[in-house]
């Protein structure tokens, strides 16, 4: 099978404190993954990792075939941190050239990116007069040029009212479709229904991994939020 994603004992320790202690994971290619737990749980710092940009104690990283931040993994991987990485003093559109001249990648690639987040009424604009979500969402433009094979999201729809939040999870769905791996971090576990499987942290181990259907019938739960709750409490009883 062709995977995009490889982790064999991750581990991350930091202020001698694992964050991540001993997680193993693999995502097959064209995958829609919700990485989800709550703040704290090691989302961001697994995601790191797989960008190639954490420092880890043990275990190993491989997306798309590559180490992990290696020379071949920088152009397959595409990562929208919680912090917007855009220029603020130029424009959208100026920022998607600007980022595409780097990549070398085809001027039409700015429009397509610009077209996928929803802003093309305001490509001419400044991206620092734009509101919050909007910022958010010139960063995922920018991870789009490319078309890499994986894309990684750090909290993509928070700040974005409910039909833009729909819009992306419906990009993020098509991008799946059509052979891209796409892992999208969040602590609302309502978005988690639209992904096709889910991963689920606490305390920086993995505590479930599986479709949404099967985590709910396997729980018994009537929702997401209450199929979490449950994984925990089985976790917490004794022996």
């Amino acid at each position: 099978m062709n995977y995009a994603v490889e982790v064999r004992g991750l581990t991350v320790v930091r202020g001698g404190r694992p964050v991540v202690a001993g997680v193993d994971l693999v995502v097959p290619a064209g995958t829609l993954v919700g990485l989800l737990g709550p703040s704290g749980a090691g989302k961001t710092t697994l995601m790191r990792a797989l960008v190639g940009v954490q420092r880890i104690s043990a275990g190993s990283v491989t997306v798309v075939g590559h180490p992990a931040g290696s020379p071949g993994a920088r152009h397959l991987v595409g990562y929208v941190t919680q912090a917007p990485a855009v220029y603020g003093d130029l424009t959208v559109r100026e920022n998607l050239a600007y980022f595409a001249s780097i990549l070398g990648v085809s001027g039409s690639r700015v429009a397509a990116a610009i077209r996928e987040v929803s802003l093309e009424g305001r490509a001419g604009d400044r991206v620092g007069n734009l509101a919050g979500g909007e910022v958010s969402r010139v960063s995922l433009a920018t991870a789009l040029l490319a078309s890499p094979p994986l894309l990684i999201l750090d909290e993509p729809t928070v700040g974005l009212d409910p039909l833009l939040r729909e819009d992306l999870w419906s990009l993020f769905a098509r991008l799946a479709a059509e052979g891209s791996t796409v892992l999208v971090s969040s602590h609302v576990m309502d978005e988690a229904r639209r992904c096709q499987r889910l991963v689920l942290l606490r305390a920086g181990r993995v505590v479930a991994d599986e479709a949404p259907a099967a985590l709910l019938q396997r729980t018994r739960a009537s929702d997401l939020d209450g199929a979490f709750l449950q994984v925990v409490r089985q976790l917490e009883l004794p022996g």
